[in-house]
């Protein structure tokens, strides 16, 4: 099981004060998540072969999964509706704060 003192030196790094009470908890929470990385490291994987990304088929095989894109047409009463319901408009555009500086 992790120390109270590893425990101390984690919540310092991470910046968290913690209480007694907390520090208990997290003892055995983070023993608890350590078992589990171990019981992890035990596991036979020899026989697997590594993917090095989620999209390996689009990257590897040129596999085409992505929906066509299309445009999708709004009714101009609808578009109007929308755009009255917004908090803050100019004209027919929706004002936004901004995103970069």
């Amino acid at each position: 099981m992790i120390s109270k003192k590893e425990v101390q030196h984690i919540a310092k790094l991470a910046r968290l004060g913690i209480t007694k009470k907390e520090e208990k908890k997290f003892q055995k929470e983070l023993s608890s998540i350590l078992d589990y990385f171990q019981s992890l490291q035990e596991v036979d994987v020899s026989g697997i072969e590594p993917t090095f990304h989620s999209t390996e088929d689009i990257l590897i095989k040129k596999t085409e999964i992505m929906r066509e894109d299309k445009e999708n047409p709004q009714s101009e009463e609808s578009a109007d509706k929308l755009i009255e319901l917004a908090p803050d408009k100019k004209g027919n555009h929706i004002k936004v704060r901004a995103v970069f500086d």
